[in-house]
């Protein structure tokens, strides 16, 4: 993993936010114009930081110029090659709550449906995928969720049999909103993912992320992998927290792309993903999706997680959703793609850098040590923020 495989293309010319890990603890830094500024002094976290009035201008106002060797420090967050006496790149946050949107995508829409079907059993996704299809359709990407054309379409459907809880949320006035993982339990860039092994059908979930301050404000954008078990939450939605929220099953990164004249909301609109997976048993699959072929617009699903009924005073971030699910078949005609311990999964998008994790066993990845008391024990002994 190195600094050009990981990095935006345009890193030189924006803004951003990161977090690296050194031998006195966790410090928060910006890179503007490519140079990095150490903004753990003034904040002390990247919460307090994102939360102040402009984050950008707080660069050049309160950060420290530093002489962070990012190569250095992407190349040491692999996981089987660090280097614990010297820094490396974690995850881009800290306090913020992290929250994730489902079914925003009208094809992970319709996988979520196969997966309700199946009930759990991945031996029957593509006899299912083409009943579904052949009711339904794919095309429902105009649709408006809320919509009298939405609420027709809800109407034929129950009419037939086959209204489904992730059709109502998926084409219904209200967004799926759940907590993906708690704070500061995402990994960065180089650590292992998690499958839990009870799972026999798995999968990545390449995702634009919101990061929002403690008002509601977006500030800036990552990308995340929402790592799911389509079999157990195909057995049952309330199986959901089982599903999703394992240990290392949220990975968030390389960095935060910080809004300024030069990267905007409509940026991410625009932005594709792409997902590459390379598996020890010679498997690979690329794929790709634009965060534009979202069915409710970013700012919306912001508006549905926070505002006058639900805040995040420390701030948030918000996955929002996967533009597709991997089908592709991995071993038997049918039966789908499922992840094996090894894969290699990168997560990409031109203006926000790669995100790169190793998937291995929930429980044979590092466990997660290092909560909100450590960090507040931590900066109380080096005496930050100052």
């Amino acid at each position: 993993m190195t600094t050009t495989h990981s990095l935006p293309e345009d890193w030189k010319d924006g803004a951003f936010a990161l977090r690296v890990q050194t031998p006195d603890g966790p410090s928060v830094f910006a890179l503007l114009g490519g140079a990095a500024f150490d903004m753990t002094p003034a904040f002390g976290t990247a919460s307090a930081w994102l939360n102040s009035e402009d984050p950008v201008a707080a660069i050049r106002a309160q950060g420290v110029p530093a002489a962070l060797d990012l190569p250095a420090a992407l190349a040491n967050a692999r996981h089987g090659a660090r280097n614990p006496e010297k820094p490396w790149v974690i995850a881009p946050i800290d306090l913020q709550a992290i929250k994730a949107a489902g079914v925003t995508y009208v094809r992970s829409m319709l996988e979520r449906v196969i997966e309700e079907r199946c009930r759990g059993d991945a031996s029957q996704a593509d006899a299912v995928r083409g009943e579904v299809r052949a009711i339904i359709g794919d095309d429902l990407q105009n649709l408006v969720p809320g919509s009298a054309e939405a609420m027709a379409v809800k109407a034929a459907l129950v009419a037939k049999g086959w209204w489904s809880q992730y059709l109502e949320v998926g084409i219904g006035a209200d967004a799926e909103i759940f907590t993906k993982s708690p704070v500061l339990s995402a990994v960065g860039t180089g650590a292992k993912v998690g499958v839990h092994p009870i799972s026999h059908w798995s999968n990545p979930e390449p995702e634009a992320v919101m990061v929002v301050n403690g008002r509601g404000k977006i500030v800036g954008a990552t990308l995340g992998n929402d790592v799911n078990l389509r079999d157990v939450e195909g057995r049952s939605a309330l199986l959901l927290g089982r599903a999703k929220d394992n240990n290392a099953s949220c990975a968030l990164g390389p960095m935060i792309r910080l809004f300024d004249a030069g990267f905007t909301l409509e940026d991410v609109r625009q932005a594709e993903i792409t997902l590459t997976i390379t598996g020890r048993d010679g498997f690979h699959l690329s794929e790709s999706g634009r965060v534009g072929a979202i069915s409710r617009d970013p700012a919306d699903v912001v508006g549905q997680m926070i505002g006058p009924h639900h805040q995040y005073p420390d701030g948030a971030v918000l996955f929002l959703g996967t533009p597709f699910s991997p089908t592709k078949d991995r071993g038997a005609p049918g039966m789908g793609f499922t992840h094996q311990p090894g894969d290699v999964v990168r997560i990409a998008s031109p203006r926000l850098g790669a995100l790169e994790n190793e998937v291995d066993r929930t429980d044979e990845c590092p466990p997660w040590t290092f909560g909100i008391g450590a960090l507040m024990a931590n900066l109380a002994r080096r005496g930050l923020p100052r």
